[in-house]
């Protein structure tokens, strides 16, 4: 299926990969730090932000991500490219890792490492602020244009909410309200883990776990837990980012990023799993 894109830069590709209700642009403050060295594809994934929900009869699982994902990358001549993604995105990213789609792997706080009540708490944080998306616009938008009032709508997802444009946060609350793929991928995330992974993560596949140290949605708990469960991985502290960093501190997420993707491109044959969905 198409998936809606953005793609610009020079270099080795890097695919990023948005969170549960975000939308591509949501990398827009770190793009042009990445485009420097990078190839950036930014793309919407099915169900968010302006791509089309999956077909009819297709779930929304990570299996069935894998498959859109990997027929995407076919579609626009890319293999196997460096992968970051961010909660959603950050699960995605491992699995892409784990199914030989990714050269690379960097996940900004990936979901999936949480419990039964970590789950339970952040969907019920998502659910939140869906609800209150519906608010009239006008009144969101008179929230939006002071400092505090973006706090107070923000706060659990951004670490520093009122540094960011309100033009964009409030289509931000636009697309998580119209996102098709809501609800099915968050019921689906009742079931399905980041920890699944059969045969591990490919040993050739350099990860770097970042976790914001303000995280409200999937606290830094949940970041320790990803590291037992991925002792080889290299950790990043994102020093006073929230859930989705890219806004909170756009330097040092890019050069997360950057250092994540600077291990040399693998071929499709690389990797026990590669193939393998």
């Amino acid at each position: 299926m198409d998936l809606v894109h953005e793609r610009r830069g020079d270099g080795p590709p890097l695919l990023l990969l948005h969170g549960i209700g975000h939308r591509w642009q949501g990398w827009e403050p770190v793009l042009d730090l990445l485009t420097r060295e990078r190839e950036v594809i930014a793309v919407d994934l099915p169900g968010f932000g302006a791509s089309p929900p999956l077909p009819t009869g297709m779930p929304y699982t990570i299996s069935s991500a894998m498959t859109v994902l990997g027929e995407f990358l076919a579609s626009i001549g890319v293999e196997r490219p460096h992968v970051a993604g961010n909660s959603l995105g950050g699960l995605f990213t491992l699995h892409a890792a784990h199914h030989g789609l990714a050269s690379s792997a960097t996940a900004l706080s990936p979901a999936g490492f949480y419990r039964r009540s970590g789950f339970l708490y952040a969907s019920g944080v998502l659910n939140l602020h869906r609800f209150a998306a519906r608010t009239p616009e006008a009144v969101r938008a008179r929230l939006a244009e002071h400092p505090a009032g973006r706090k107070a709508m923000f706060g659990m997802i951004y670490g520093r909410p009122e540094q960011l444009d309100p033009r964009e946060l409030l289509l931000d609350t636009r697309a998580l309200l119209q996102a098709p793929g809501f609800r099915q991928t968050l019921h689906a995330g009742r079931a399905e883990r980041a920890p699944r992974f059969p045969a591990g993560l490919p040993a050739e596949v350099p990860v770097t776990l970042a976790w914001g140290t303000r995280d409200r949605l999937l606290p830094n708990v949940q970041g320790r837990r990803a590291r037992r469960i991925l002792p080889a991985a290299r950790f990043v502290p994102l020093v006073g980012c929230g859930h989705v960093p890219m806004g909170d501190n756009p330097e040092l997420v890019a050069r997360v990023l950057l250092e994540g993707s600077s291990s040399p491109l693998l071929g499709l044959g690389s990797g026990a799993a590669a193939g393998g969905i």
